[in-house]
């Protein structure tokens, strides 16, 4: 099995709706996403992905959140604009854009909302 990882970022604002502090009020973030994909085989150059390719696919999906206000995004809209909620929001939406590339799957997205927090979204 072979494992790839990218990192990439984008910077939003969000509120925590019924959240007892702080996180409740508007705030933003810097946030840092990083994203493996697993591969069972290499294709026929050798490699299990592009890591440009990779990077350009979750750029797409990361770039519908950057400078915007996340409760105004669906699915945001009705779930809370969490760390992990955003994790898994970005997870699901790799794992659609992936099926081109039908030996490699999505296997954990991580959010960090600070350089000490982070939460991780990943399917067994």
């Amino acid at each position: 099995m072979y494992e790839l990882m990218i990192e990439t970022s984008f910077a939003s604002a969000h509120q925590l709706r019924g959240y007892k502090g702080k996180c409740e009020n508007l705030h933003g973030h810097n946030w840092k996403v990083r994203v493996h994909v697993t591969a069972e085989k290499l294709n026929e150059i050798d490699i299990a992905m592009d890591f440009h390719a990779l990077k350009e696919i979750t750029n797409e999906i990361v770039s519908q959140l950057d400078h915007k206000f996340l409760n105004d995004i669906f699915p945001f809209t009705e779930k809370n604009p969490s760390s992990e909620n955003i994790a898994r929001w970005i997870f699901e939406s790799l794992k659609k854009k992936l099926t081109d590339y039908s030996d490699v799957k999505v296997s954990a997205v991580t959010v960090w909302e600070s350089e000490t927090a982070s939460a991780t979204y990943y399917e067994e």
